[in-house]
């Protein structure tokens, strides 16, 4: 099959870079697969400082793969997400994610985890998982350290649709900045970052992650448990469906 995640390694960046256009970066067990991969080849790289995750095509990630999810359930797939949380607030190199396109659902997951954040100003947010009879389970393990009580429980309740500038007021992405500048941002990050010495880069990143790399170890199978008894119900594989045979 062809390669949905792509890794190239210049300048002392690993770039990865996620390619599914056909269902728009879906969380699918291929991308996720190598997606984790790609990261731990990163990680491992001497030629890398730091890692850049970013998407080709116009979706950053829609969320779970839902055709998926109503033919084989999803614990197996959950289990996998909170590994790669884990995987991404741990690793020893920076990680910086770019969003030129909109990031849905499980998406966010890969957004909480991550270091920094850029965000062109278009980009558009959602945790749409009620309204298929779910939640956000696993990625609550690094969303809501980032979110303060009120503003988790009104994007996790009402599933609406939020912009990269509203996403940057309460901590969610590091800045958002005018869809014409976001490469010359992500360049300047990385040029930043690049100064730092490995030694420095690792220590400081594991003082700020501890508690968040605690709660995913803590939380993980627990949330993973949930995600796949609600993917697996009734109510949610009904809702799936209907999603899926909607017109397009």
């Amino acid at each position: 099959m062809p390669e949905l995640v792509h890794l190239d390694v210049a300048d002392d960046v690993a770039t990865i870079t996620l390619d599914s256009e056909h269902n728009r970066n879906a969380l699918s067990r291929q991308l996720v697969t190598e997606l984790g991969e790609h990261l731990a080849t990163a990680d491992l790289q001497p030629g890398a400082k730091a890692v850049l995750i970013r998407s080709a095509g116009r979706v950053f990630c829609s969320g779970a793969d839902l055709a998926e999810a109503v033919g084989d359930g999803m614990v197996e797939g959950a289990r996998s997400l909170v590994a790669l949380q884990l995987q991404i607030a741990t690793s020893s190199k920076p990680v910086v994610v770019e969003l030129g396109g909109p990031v849905r659902a499980g998406g966010l997951g890969i957004v909480g985890a991550a270091d920094i954040v850029l965000a062109a100003e278009s980009v558009t947010f959602a945790l749409t998982e009620v309204r298929l009879g779910l939640a956000p389970a696993v990625i609550s393990a690094s969303l809501l350290p980032r979110l303060s009580d009120r503003s988790a429980a009104d994007l996790f309740l009402t599933a609406r649709t939020f912009d990269a500038a509203e996403a940057a007021g309460m901590g969610l992405v590091t800045r958002a900045v005018p869809d014409a500048e976001l490469q010359a941002e992500v360049a300047r990050v990385l040029a930043d970052l690049l100064k730092g010495r490995p030694q420095g880069l690792r220590a400081t990143k594991s003082l700020f992650n501890h508690d968040l790399v605690a709660r995913i170890d803590t939380r993980g199978e627990q949330l993973a448990e949930l995600s796949g008894q609600l993917f697996g119900s009734d109510e949610a594989r009904e809702a799936m469906k209907e999603f899926l045979d909607r017109p397009k």
